[in-house]
């Protein structure tokens, strides 16, 4: 057999294609970086944890199959839910929660929930995200002036004016902080600005180098990033910490991570499908690879990761074209974090927090609640609701509450009724429904049925029906029988539909 016929039928790799990986992989990294990093930090835990599950999104769910240019690791997203359970139930059970979360998304993988996730209602995910956005924000204020953060959402919201005119008055380190998180802020706010070369280097790597370069020079009071190096960090759980899982508490948080995660993840696919123009994302299959790093994330007692759009972006804009971009950017974070942990203890946790402020700004749909407002009202109430409902309650009552909104206003919305009485003087009064007939809007059917004189007859025509349900034909057959009952002539009763 010729050399040409072992290879008939197989694609070999596409050098120019190879090269573009290359590049993009350098270029997720440095956008990663400091993600990894300020994510992990945020969320309690020690910052090389965030490189852990930075490496495992791009090594493990990298190299398989689901969304070809999608990139994972630890998101903003999840950063107040991780927050939270690490102080309620420690660093030691976050790997439990977050392997059990992993291993019930591979459940829906295998069981083809996938393509599902994308009946979400896209106001719930959205208020999600505002609802993250702003608690994130709040948070990351505190952290920027160099005072603890309140433990509840709204507590840390009303307390900051005061906290920030407070810290802008003290002798301590706290201006110098709150400089340092301003000036990363406004460099990754202008840098988009600056020429196209210049830009080549990532925002928030720039922002976070120049942030650490002006500490060292002038010198600031500022706290730093506590490096304990990688193995250090990694703390797998133990067979004492599954015990966690027999609270309540703690199988709410494995479902908010699971179905949390998921839905950012394969809506992110959705997103970066938009971006590009190659092969499509295939979701039970990419949920299946959120699940695996999450799981292996678990075992290694790290952060637990999503698919963040972010990094997604960044990787088709610098011209991937394979998953070799995603796993070569795992493999250098790991080549990172390996030969070069103690770099990260000269980055300022303020510079850090500044990036998560910026990030957290992102996740607010501003311009889309407006556009909401004028031609989906309710989609735009259901937004605002679920976020203000995270705020004020919690994350998963938050997503609870959003969830409950957007199906009472579609059976709401799906229960439209038209009743329209036909009186011509003489003979029976005619009332047509049309619509479906549920217990939505059985108080409108009653009344207008009501109003009817009661001393003549009316005929009932449900031909137009597409829905009756059970309350609504009962009703209507209570309501025949007892006007039946105060004229001469039968009332007609309702036909089956």
């Amino acid at each position: 057999m010729s050399a040409h016929d072992k290879t008939a039928g197989r694609r070999l790799p596409d050098p120019s294609n190879l090269a573009r990986d290359f590049g993009a992989s350098v270029v997720v990294f440095l956008v990663a970086l400091p993600l990894c990093v300020g994510v992990a930090v945020a969320s309690g835990v020690p910052a090389e944890l965030g490189l852990v599950t930075g490496i495992v999104g791009g090594i493990v769910a990298g190299a398989m199959r689901g969304s070809s240019l999608q990139v994972s690791g630890p998101a903003a997203g999840l950063t107040v839910l991780v927050f939270e359970a690490v102080q309620e139930f420690g660093v030691a059970a976050l790997g439990v929660l977050v392997l059990s979360a992993g291993l019930l998304q591979m459940l829906m993988a295998a069981l083809r929930l996938g393509r599902f996730f994308r009946a979400i209602s896209l106001a719930v995910v959205e208020g999600m995200l505002a609802g993250i956005g702003l608690v994130l924000i709040a948070g990351q204020l505190y952290t920027m002036a160099g005072v603890a953060a309140p433990a509840g959402g709204l507590d840390k919201i009303l307390q900051l004016p005061g906290t920030l005119a407070g810290a802008l008055g003290s002798a301590a380190a706290s201006p110098a902080s709150l400089a340092v998180g301003a000036g990363t802020i406004a460099v990754l706010v202008l840098w988009k600005r600056l020429p196209k070369a210049v830009q080549t280097v990532p925002g928030p790597l720039a922002a976070v180098g120049l942030a650490t370069a002006a500490v060292y020079l002038l010198g600031l009071p500022v706290a730093k990033v506590e490096v304990q190096g990688l193995l250090d960090a990694v703390n797998p759980p133990g067979a004492g910490d599954f015990a966690q899982l027999a609270g309540v508490g703690a199988v709410g948080t494995v479902l908010a991570f699971a179905l949390i995660a998921s839905a950012e993840s394969l809506f992110c696919a959705a997103a970066v499908d938009r971006l590009h123009d190659g092969p499509r994302t295939e979701y039970d299959k990419e949920l299946m690879a959120q699940g695996a790093g999450n799981t292996v994330c678990g075992l290694l007692g790290a952060l637990p990761m999503t698919a963040v759009i972010v990094r997604s972006a960044a990787n088709v804009q610098a011209g991937a074209r394979t998953k070799a971009s995603r796993v070569l950017h795992g493999v250098w974070l790991l080549l990172f974090a390996a030969l070069l942990p103690a770099a990260l203890g000269v980055i300022p946790v303020a510079a850090l927090a500044g990036v998560l402020v910026h990030a957290g700004c992102k996740l607010i749909p501003v311009r889309e609640i407006g556009a909401l407002w004028r031609e989906h009202r309710g989609e735009a109430v259901v937004l605002v609701a679920t976020a203000a409902a995270i705020v004020a309650v919690g994350m998963f009552e938050g997503v609870l509450v959003g969830l409950a909104l957007a199906v009472a206003k579609t059976a709401w919305e799906t229960s439209h009724i038209r009743v329209e009485v036909v009186d011509k003087g003489a003979g029976p009064i005619q009332a047509h429904l049309t619509g479906n007939a549920t217990f939505l809007r059985l108080p409108k059917i009653l009344d207008t049925l009501e109003s009817l004189p009661h001393d003549r007859p009316v005929e009932l025509h449900l031909g137009g029906l597409r829905h009756l349900d059970h309350a609504c034909r009962t009703a209507l057959e209570n309501w025949a029988e007892r006007h039946a009952s105060e004229v001469t002539e039968p009332v007609g009763v309702p036909s089956a539909v």
